[in-house]
């Protein structure tokens, strides 16, 4: 385990909270500028801020329909285990991802990896596992409908949370959301698996602290499953997703703050994309899921990632150019590139796959000699 889990805050901070009415066309000025404002607060001093307003629906009919399937047998599973798509489709097996900074452990968790977002073609043929097609279960038909369609809806509240955030640093309001057409967008489900009573003594974390590599992630809350598989409140306020602040002059260092968002909200954060692009203007807010006090039990959740497209240069864009920040985010490089990166760095792919990143033709001399 971290030491995240020895810091965590449960009284909660003053999180802004963004309703996105107004930051539609046609919203009131005034309300329009809070808005603003708060986007500028929460990603800037905090890392994240709540969503009213969304339009995303119920997640329980999803959660049900994914905890049947992880009840299956594991060689039925093992049919929907990507590892070729380097885990970006379809089904992730326990004990395989972990954090870049992570003390060793991986995540105690099984996924599942689909987009609702259409995938360009050319873009399929330059990173065939990042833009895969999906893949679904079989025997539940209604898994990929309500899948796209939460997928979908949360793809809708990061674009305006984008355009709201280049609106808030003074940037025309699609200069951020221009760079995110054609991005390999993921909606991810998640269970988090019950621990032993050795676990829990020896503080095992659910996902250890980190940073997620995309632009923008939304999460639209979780629920928790006591010992018996039914749905309960968690069985302590120290478990769940903890996200840590940037720090404010209050609180320089920076807290760990419970990320439950109010009753009808849901939670944006900063990822690592829009930290470079910004300059560090909005810093990737860490975050780690904490596992409860007590064995056996589990918890479902949804995150949706929002990404840049493959060839968006990740440096900072130039109202944020300074001879420090250039220091800071140098050298530039192309997100798919990045992209790759991080998913060896993590473990969803194989070393081999940086050997992609280079030349890869040195044998045509060879073979001009054998003639």
């Amino acid at each position: 385990m971290t030491e995240a889990a020895d810091d965590l805050q449960v009284a909660p901070l003053p999180i802004p909270t963004v309703d996105l009415a107004d930051l539609a066309d046609g919203a009131d000025p005034a309300r329009r500028l809070e808005a603003l404002a708060a986007l500028r607060r929460g990603f800037g001093e905090l890392g994240l801020v709540y969503v009213r307003g969304h339009g995303v629906g119920p997640m329980a009919g999803l959660y049900d329909r994914f905890v049947d399937f992880t009840a299956r047998p594991a060689a039925e599973k093992e049919v929907y285990n990507r590892k070729d798509l380097y885990y970006q489709r379809g089904w992730t097996p326990p004990n395989t991802e972990q954090a870049v900074v992570a003390g060793g452990q991986p995540d105690f968790k099984e996924c599942w990896f689909a987009t609702p977002t259409p995938m360009p073609p050319e873009l399929q043929v330059q990173f065939p596992e990042v833009y895969a097609d999906n893949v679904w279960p079989e025997g539940d038909p209604v898994f990929p409908e309500i899948c796209q369609a939460r997928g979908a809806e949360l793809h809708r509240v990061g674009l305006a949370l984008v355009r709201g955030a280049a609106e808030a640093l003074g940037l025309p309001a699609d200069a951020l959301a221009a760079l995110c057409e054609g991005g390999p967008h993921i909606f991810r489900l998640l269970r988090y698996l019950p621990l032993t009573t050795e676990q829990v003594e020896q503080k095992v974390l659910w996902g250890e602290e980190h940073t997620d590599f995309n632009l923008l992630t939304l999460l639209p809350g979780g629920r928790f499953h006591d010992p018996e598989g039914r749905v309960a409140s968690p069985p302590s306020a120290r478990s769940g997703l903890y996200l840590r602040t940037r720090g404010t002059p209050a609180h320089p260092s920076g807290r760990m703050v419970r990320g439950t968002a109010p009753e009808g909200c849901i939670v944006a954060q900063v990822g690592q994309q829009l930290e470079m692009l910004t300059g560090g203007a909005f810093l990737a807010t860490p975050h780690v899921i904490t596992a409860p006090d007590q064995p056996g039990w589990s918890r479902l959740s949804a995150a949706h990632f929002v990404h840049v497209h493959a060839h968006t240069t990740l440096f900072p864009l130039p109202p944020f150019r300074t001879p420090e920040t250039e220091r800071a985010y140098s050298p530039p490089v192309l997100a798919g590139t990045y992209g790759l990166k991080t998913l060896v760095d993590i473990g969803l792919a194989p070393a081999s796959a940086l050997a992609s990143l280079g030349y890869r033709h040195y044998d045509r001399l060879a073979k001009l000699r054998e003639r």
